[in-house]
């Protein structure tokens, strides 16, 4: 195992989450006081999903032709790019074309062109029974941070009272902020080695784990599409309209939710060794579906509070469990076109979500993108469960 580059990889993960943290709140404020409608700021989101998806795609299918050190160095100067963008214009299509273009997540989880080239390094760089460990404390350390990023949304009110600029201007100085973590990014992507660990084989596209890799990404593209429905951004534009709340305790809100799937993602690994990767994935994502769905319904914003950090603790136990499972059942030099081909479905999928919800939104604050998102994640696990069951990694096998 080679700590160095895992730890090198986890600050930069930190930052990317630091950043999309405060983001995905401050997103939808931003463009409402541009006096862009609910329907514009999920076109927005969709946007960035779109084009993050398809960067991923390219960027996962053709890394192993690549050094991953290069690619992660592009990927910083995009990101780099998407926040000056975004500080400097303030129009509806310049923003989309950005938002399609750039690193922009509206989502609380990574969604970008960094997962899968990072995966793939994570995974080369870990011993087979430690792997499912360093994806936790990956996802960990970007949970946490996302959180602390959560409460950052509280800055551009800090600005304006004591600086006295205008709440845009306040706004477009943590799109800037957003822009030097993609040069912090940089920096730390420059320090990684350029050669693979000579222990593994070249990657390759995908040939013998294809047909189970695709039935995956088939299934997560129904979760995806769920998630697409309440991606941060989009819970918070609901939050907003129906409770108007401020930044300021949207973001205590979501720091809340944060630190509870940060440490959920330790659990995860404890309840893995014990009933399985696939069974911790369906069982503990079933019920974080429900805390959605009974959202709508809640008497107050107290009940919504209760069931956001209940969905916390249940809905993210998943992740450190599906990107293990999914380097586990493939060949090793099978791994980066399979962290691709797995999560850009889902990109594209998800996308679809915020278009939709800005939609209802717009015509109701009732909450039926939740009710969706619920219903469709539902069928995920049950689908999950029924087709891969059965199939277990080698680790599992021999236990």
């Amino acid at each position: 195992m080679n700590k160095q580059v895992i730890g090198r990889l986890l600050i930069v993960r930190g930052l990317r989450a630091l950043a999309d943290g405060y983001v995905s709140l401050l997103l939808p404020v931003y463009l409402l006081a541009l006096g862009m409608t609910p329907f514009q700021v999920g076109a927005i989101a969709t946007a960035t999903l779109v084009g993050s998806g398809a960067l991923t795609m390219i960027a996962g299918l053709y890394a192993w032709r690549f050094n991953y050190r290069s690619l992660l160095l592009a990927a910083s100067f995009v990101m780099i790019g998407t926040g000056l963008g975004f500080a400097a214009f303030s129009h509806f299509w310049p923003l989309l074309l950005i938002a399609f273009v750039g690193t922009l997540n509206p989502s609380n989880g990574d969604v970008s062109v960094f997962l899968p080239l990072e995966y793939a390094v994570l995974s080369i760089n870990s011993e087979d029974n430690s792997r499912t460990a360093s994806f936790a404390r990956y996802s960990l350390v970007g949970a946490l941070l996302a959180a602390i990023g959560a409460c950052l949304a509280a800055t551009p009110d800090l600005l304006v009272t004591k600086l006295g600029i205008t709440p845009t201007a306040a706004l477009q100085c943590m799109f800037l902020l957003y822009g030097a973590c993609g040069v912090a990014s940089a920096v730390i992507y420059a320090t990684l080695p350029e050669e693979r660990d000579t222990t593994h084989q070249q990657p390759a596209p995908l040939r013998q784990g294809k047909q189970r890799v695709f039935m995956l990404a088939a299934l997560f593209c129904i979760d995806a599409l769920g998630g697409g429905f309440v991606v941060q951004s989009m819970v918070a534009l609901w939050l907003f309209q129906k409770f108007h709340l401020s930044p300021t305790l949207a973001g205590t809100i979501f720091f809340g939710t944060g630190l509870f799937s940060a440490f959920s993602y330790l659990v995860a690994v404890r309840i893995a060794k014990k009933i399985g990767l696939v069974n911790t994935m369906v069982f503990t994502h079933l019920p974080s579906n429900l805390c959605l769905i009974a959202m709508p319904f809640a008497p107050n914003l107290g009940w919504v509070i209760a069931l956001l950090l209940m969905r916390g603790a249940l809905s993210q136990m998943d992740v450190p469990t599906r990107s293990s499972y999914v380097m586990a059942i493939v060949p090793p030099e099978e791994r980066a076109a399979s962290a691709a081909v797995t999560s850009v479905p889902r990109s594209l999928a998800a996308s679809a979500g915020p278009f939709m919800a800005g939609y209802l939104l717009s015509i109701s604050s009732f909450g039926w993108p939740l009710i969706v998102s619920g219903a469709l994640k539902t069928i995920y696990d049950l689908l999950l469960l029924a087709m891969f069951r059965t199939v277990k990694p080698p680790e599992e096998s021999t236990a």
